[in-house]
């Protein structure tokens, strides 16, 4: 079969050389052109074909052309050592003007150098790697790169939507775009759960161990991008484990795509329901000419294959050609090769003034071949729409229609202006694995037998938050405490059955040291190596965020202090100043002078005592208020009286309670009120060991060495107790929950101060994009809105004994409370003054005149009064100071 197969080739590719030959004697020109492919894979096989007719089409259209093409075949045999090998003896010996190939980018990769330096040109049309160009100016890939289908690829996850992938590659130069993938999927908002890389030598059983490791994650949407060969097996694999029934979805890439239908049936029945991409190929009565005879042409050789339609390679092989003899034929006359050679180096070759004249003309082809319009953009074939394929029995159904300007669409349509729109609802009908036109949600939970391992954290302190325990004996986690019983209620509260186990993530070493932190649990949560999910007093930050997704918070943040209280002295030398204000002290005294002076006045007409010296009648106005003595008549003088003395009476009973009440209680207040006084006197502070706090506290303005970390509640309050001075500290700080806590496990001895820092609070932590955020989230809304958080809480957290009894600070009366009596006292002395000024002045026949002269009197009187109490102030301090 295999020499029959070679004599089959040999024949086919004979007839266009033998007239490349004789038509030199003609007069035409011929352009060596080396071909080097790998002739026993299914690109190879589909390229010389291709060859074949495009040299006969081309040549009979143009047969009045002076140029032709002699090809040179040489078989790379799949080696990157046998390409480079073929392509020397073709640059050395042969002296070609051009190299079509190699085949596989690994090869393309060592060859293009060779071609650069020997200026000859190096043309792949199926080599697609997005890392060779722009390599060298002598390499020219006529296919698409792959970087130019991974838009078409996110496009896909976003429109069903999906939030994460698997991507299944090659781990060869092949696998290159995958980078670019990844770019595209993180631009929809998509993550790569998991990356499987296999070798071109993988085993069948390395094949399914891989595929089982797969089987045990969430995620159910895979991308493969893998050569004709190895994606048969893995999907063969796939098959024959389960893994192409309901609730999986496939993607490949072009490549896979297009050789799907040179496969075996058992190939395309393990493949039914995957979406592939490839480039779109319009309709065209010269691509029905050539489709008729190169299924005929490539049944009769190779008798072991029947495609459905031709190669999206066979078409660059085509178009390649034709392009190839456009530009000998522009190029005209042959120039001659002028040699330069180094004997010292195998690779040292002529240099082709000919390569350099073909590669410029090739740049500048352009026209419409069999595969679209065929124009080069530095060095490469300018990006095509992507046609989006479902393989459903024996061949695919186009779905949709991927562009870069208008995304998907039912098909494409250049006359009708429309939006961006990657809606699932511009598909078709499309099947999925296992028959289903029900689009797999994306994401499923591992299979029985697997579990979610979720990370607990196992430390000292604050147990009844969460307590871990390993039973010594059968070796299980017992797992206890408010987060717990939280996190088993949500998990209970879903619509839907999740098996998990706890796993325990030891903070501490034997030695009871601390080695690990929260930051590190949420970072082993994102690799999902150990732990798929975590719980705890793990707290919300903005940090945590870029490499985990978090539930919504299932209990309230915020950050404080609390510090020791002391007693507030009582015996202060000051106190009995306190009861009341300094205004209503200032005021008090006033209306004390103010009372007296209005008795003076209107006991003067009656008093003959009231006849002394000026520093006798001051004296009697400081002391009349409250001994009037036998002398004071007159019903005016009672009524003053007895305003003043009511007035008096409360002013002396309200002293005399604030007094007491300030002398025998004994107040309590912080020894630090404010977070700026321990910054600014350089305390040590406390936090909780491996939270978020220290850098925190750093940002609020405590400098690292000033924060000390400790494991317990124990150790913060021996800390607290021994002072910033003496080795421990003056301030804790930690998160609400933690320090409600930490003041009903140590009553009456702390309190809270300083502000509260706003923080997310507690939330559950999962890898990025995980399928369980969302209903957890969801869950957390419902308890927390039918109370049964609130009710796990009260459990755990009710305080073991009242709030310490500050003795709040009795506050000191206010004027405010006495202005009413002040007013009275002021309205009844007015008007007993009044009544007494007209009963004094209506006798008088001259009433008119006499009130000018009463008020001469008056102001002359008030001056006299001044300076007789100015003189006696004078002599008492006199008489004090001697």
């Amino acid at each position: 079969m295999g020499f029959m197969l070679h004599q089959s080739l040999f024949a086919l590719l004979l007839l266009p050389t033998l007239s490349t030959a004789l038509s030199s004697v003609n007069g035409t020109i011929d352009f060596q052109i080396g071909v080097v492919l790998d002739l026993n894979s299914m690109v190879g096989r589909m390229g010389l074909a291709s060859f074949n007719i495009a040299l006969s089409d081309f040549y009979s259209f143009h047969s009045n052309y002076r140029t032709r093409l002699a090809l040179h075949i040489k078989d790379s045999k799949e080696s990157v050592i046998d390409a480079a090998d073929a392509a020397i003896d073709l640059l050395r010996d042969v002296e070609v003007d051009a190299i079509i190939g190699p085949q596989k980018s690994t090869q393309v990769n060592f060859v293009m150098d060779l071609g650069d330096r020997a200026h000859v040109p190096i043309i792949s049309f199926s080599a697609t790697s997005p890392s060779l160009i722009p390599r060298t100016r002598y390499f020219v890939r006529t296919a698409q790169s792959d970087a130019y289908q991974v838009e078409a690829i996110a496009s896909i996850v976003k429109a069903f939507p999906w939030s994460q992938v698997v991507i299944i590659s090659e781990d060869t130069e092949y696998g290159g775009s995958i980078p670019y993938l990844a770019n595209a999927l993180q631009a929809v908002n998509a993550r790569i759960s998991y990356r499987s890389l296999f070798p071109k030598s993988v085993t069948d059983d390395c094949i399914c161990k891989e595929l089982h490791k797969m089987m045990t994650m969430l995620t159910r949407v895979f991308v493969v991008h893998m050569s004709g060969s190895l994606g048969a097996r893995l999907f063969l694999k796939a098959k024959e484990i389960g893994m192409m029934s309901d609730g999986y979805a496939w993607i490949v890439t072009s490549g896979l795509t297009d050789l799907y239908s040179l496969m075996n049936l058992t190939v395309l029945e393990a493949m039914q329901g995957v979406l592939g991409v490839k480039p779109l190929i319009l309709e065209s009565k010269e691509l029905d000419y050539y489709a008729s005879r190169w299924k005929m042409m490539f049944s009769q050789v190779y008798d072991d294959i029947k495609p459905a339609h031709p190669s999206i390679y066979g078409l660059w092989a085509y178009d390649t050609l034709c392009a190839l003899a456009m530009a000998a034929e522009r190029v005209g006359n042959r120039l001659m090769n002028a040699a330069d050679i180094n004997s010292s180096s195998v690779f040292n070759f002529p240099i082709s003034e000919t390569g350099r004249e073909l590669l410029n003309e090739m740049l500048e082809i352009n026209f419409h071949g069999l595969a679209g319009k065929f124009s080069l953009t530095n060095g490469q074939l300018e990006r095509t729409p992507y046609q989006i394929v479902n393989i459903v029995g024996n061949g695919d159904r186009e779905v949709g229609v991927w562009t870069p300007t208008h995304g998907f669409s039912r098909e494409v349509n250049p006359n009708i202006p429309s939006s961006y729109s990657i809606s699932k609802k511009n598909f078709g009908n499309i099947t999925w694995p296992g028959g289903s036109e029900k689009v797999p949600k994306g994401w499923e939970f591992p299979v029985s037998g697997n579990k979610i391992r979720i990370g607990v954290p196992q430390k000292s302190g604050f147990n009844e938050f969460l307590k871990v325990e390993k039973d010594p004996r059968t070796n299980a986690t017992k797992v206890s405490g408010y987060f717990k019983d939280v996190f088993e209620a949500v998990m209970a509260a879903l619509p839907y059955a999740v098996s998990y186990e706890y796993v325990i993530y030891p903070f501490e070493k034997s030695d009871g040291s601390v080695s690990r932190s929260y930051d590190d649990l949420t970072y082993q949560v994102s690799l999902q190596e150990n732990y798929d999910a975590a719980f705890g007093d793990i707290t919300i930050t903005a940090n945590r965020s870029t490499y985990v997704d978090f539930s919504l918070p299932f209990a309230a943040g915020g950050v404080t202090s609390v510090v020791p209280i002391m007693f507030e002295d009582p015996n202060d030398k000051w106190t009995f100043l306190e009861p009341l204000t300094k205004a209503l002290w200032i005021v008090s005294a006033a209306f004390y002078i103010f009372t007296g002076l209005s008795i003076w006045i209107l006991g003067k007409r009656v008093a003959t005592s009231s006849r002394g010296t000026a520093g006798q009648h001051a004296g009697m106005i400081c002391y009349f208020p409250l001994f009037p003595g036998q002398g004071i008549e007159g019903t005016l003088i009672c009524l003053i009286l007895v305003a003043w003395a009511f007035v008096a009476f409360l002013l002396m009973s309200t002293y005399t309670a604030s007094l007491s009440s300030r002398l025998t209680v004994h107040r309590l207040k912080p020894t630090v009120a404010d977070v700026k006084e321990l910054i600014k006197r350089g305390d040590y502070i406390g936090c909780q060991h491996g939270s978020f706090l220290v850098d925190f506290l750093k940002d609020v303005g405590f400098e690292e060495s000033k924060i000390r970390k400790y494991k317990c509640a124990e150790e913060c309050h021996e800390a607290l107790s021994k002072g910033s001075s003496n080795g421990g500290i003056s301030a804790y700080f930690d998160v609400m929950p933690h320090i409600m806590l930490f003041l009903s496990q140590f009553c009456g001895k702390y309190k809270v101060a300083g502000p509260t820092y706003r923080t997310d609070g507690f939330g559950f932590v999962f890898p990025k994009a995980s399928p369980l955020i969302a209903g957890v989230s969801r869950a957390i809304i419902q308890l927390t809105e039918n109370g049964h958080i609130s009710d796990i809480g009260e459990k755990y957290l009710k305080p073991e004994c009242e709030a310490p009894d500050t003795a709040i600070k009795p506050s000191s009366v206010t004027l405010r409370s006495f202005q009413v009596l002040f007013g009275i006292t002021a309205g009844v002395t007015l008007s007993c003054l009044g009544v007494s000024l007209i009963i004094y002045l209506y006798p008088n026949v001259n009433f008119v005149q006499i009130i000018p002269n009463f008020i001469r009197n008056t102001s002359s009187k008030s001056q006299a009064l001044f300076r007789d109490f100015m003189q006696f102030f004078a002599s008492l301090f006199v008489s004090i100071s001697s």
